[in-house]
């Protein structure tokens, strides 16, 4: 046999053992590899007498080589058998924050991959530009019905007042649109004044930079409408549409719940002022100065105007919250009432400790509540964008289903959540954070008021005893941790934290 393939023969066996002992225990890894290597140099030997058959001799000792896999894993089968069963996979401190992590970091990747997250999670749905006011009738049957004439409004607009610096008109009617080759459909468009959406400070989506000369008047669609009946293309934009007979070109979409006004309309079509009738009555939306706000009392303003025949009209001014509840205030508010439940399904005591001059040092005690910390801090973002992630992935439009989803969502992973961090702290030694283990019960049910019963867990580590009352008590209502001294240290010898 040629001397190079006689060498790549011995290295080949040579790493299939190796191989083999990579699935023996470790303790026993150095032992059974020297007497692998020990036995297979001895039937080398026994095979090189037999020069005339080289190959054969080869495939004895890779044949070796190869039993010595089914070994191997009956070493391992017998040690997994023999040793103490494994903890759980989350009992060590750190995996259980890394399986945190992973969980947020799969719940916010969705929340970015998932347009309809993505939406719900914009803030300029919610925003609205600060001192915007309705203008209400202040008679008994009056409220915000469209009450106030265009041309009334033409005098108010037109005139310098001290608490108002803007007003915007617009009046909803029903009216009948094509777009392209489609059949006619309804719509609830809302007829404005040009400067309404300046007004009211809502961003339009897909507006040109800088506008144009209008040589038709200019419609915004509403959120649904663009995605319900032009499946959410952008290409509509600038396109031409009828409304009511009259050609219009789109100039945006509104982004979704923007409208806070009374009504609901499925378009704005924003019309010069000198083409709305002087007797078309509507509502009028007005913005206050600082010095207006300073006067309003409970989102709440008295306006008292003069008409155009100089006689005085009463309005009270109903001004629209800055942020309306979104997301954030929903998973806020689904927080508070988790923590406020909380009680209500566990203790939020972490136990007592035995007055002791072994308790741990600052830096242990430091790191025990950076921990407790650390699952709260990964805890509530998940809620935030799990409960996003169910409420929102498969919602084409924004509905009330989706904010009551969202805020059952929250509560749920916030109040087991907590209650989880919580146990899981108290099944925690307070030095090494290692899970306390073997229980054994202690003392008898019928001798309760006479002598401590419960069970009792040990630090592994040798740290701690842990006792938990049977049935909480006046002088044993909580569990109690209990510091062990040097004298236990023989106990420990062996373990991997001994102390």
């Amino acid at each position: 046999m040629m001397r190079p393939l006689a060498l790549a023969f011995r290295v080949l066996d040579r790493g299939m053992l190796e191989g083999a002992a990579l699935l023996v225990p470790a303790a026993q890894r150095w032992e059974w590899r020297r007497e692998w290597q020990a036995e297979m140099w001895h039937v080398r030997q026994a095979c090189a007498q037999e020069l005339e058959a080289a190959w054969r001799a080869e495939r004895a000792v890779t044949a070796f080589c190869l039993g010595a896999f089914p070994d191997a894993w009956c070493l391992s089968r017998e040690a997994r058998r023999t040793s103490a069963p494994p903890g759980p996979a989350h009992s060590s401190a750190s995996q259980c924050l890394l399986y945190l992590a992973a969980v947020l970091a799969i719940s916010y990747t969705f929340a970015l991959l998932l347009p309809e997250v993505r939406t719900a999670r914009n803030p300029l749905r919610y925003t609205l530009r600060s001192g915007v006011i309705l203008l209400e009738g202040q008679g008994p049957d009056e409220g915000p019905a469209p009450n106030v004439s265009f041309k009334q409004f033409r005098v108010w607009s037109t005139g310098k007042h001290r608490y108002f610096d803007g007003f915007a008109f617009y009046r909803l009617r029903g009216q009948s649109v094509v777009a392209g080759a489609e059949a006619p459909s309804r719509w609830n468009v809302a007829e404005s004044s040009g400067n309404l959406f300046a007004l009211l400070g809502v961003p339009i989506r897909f507006a040109p930079a800088e506008e144009s000369a209008a040589d038709a008047p200019r419609v915004i669609l509403s959120y649904n409408v663009w995605k319900d009946e032009f499946g959410g293309d952008p290409a509509i934009v600038g396109s031409l549409i009828s409304v009511g007979g009259r050609e219009t070109r789109v100039v945006g979409v509104a982004p979704e719940r923007a409208w806070k006004l009374p009504g609901k309309p499925d378009a704005w079509l924003l019309e010069p002022d000198n083409q709305i009738s002087d007797y078309t009555k509507g509502h009028v939306v007005a913005h206050l100065t600082g010095e207006g706000r300073a006067k309003m009392w409970a989102d709440r303003v008295d306006v008292t105007v003069f008409n155009t025949d100089h006689s005085e009209q009463d309005f009270l001014g109903v001004a629209f919250n800055e942020q309306t509840p979104g997301p954030r205030e929903i998973y806020r508010f689904a927080v508070l009432l988790a923590l406020l439940a909380l009680p209500a399904i566990t203790s939020v005591s972490l136990g007592e400790f035995s007055v002791s001059s072994h308790r741990p040092p600052w830096p242990k005690r430091i790191l025990r509540w950076a921990y407790f910390a650390a699952k709260l801090a990964l805890l509530l973002p998940i809620a935030n964008f799990a409960s996003l992630d169910v409420a929102y992935w498969h919602a084409s439009q924004h509905s009330s289903a989706s904010e009551y989803v969202q805020l059952l969502v929250t509560f749920l992973i916030c109040l087991f959540g907590i209650r989880w961090a919580l146990l899981d702290q108290r099944q925690r030694c307070p030095v090494c954070l290692k899970k306390v283990a073997h229980p054994a019960q202690v003392g008898l049910a019928s001798r309760t008021f006479l002598a401590w019963n419960g069970t009792e867990l040990i630090c592994t580590g040798g740290h701690t005893l842990l006792h938990v009352p049977g049935l909480p008590t006046s002088w044993f209502a909580t569990q109690r941790w209990l510091y062990l001294d040097a004298s236990w240290d023989f106990l420990f010898a062996a373990g991997p934290e001994a102390s």
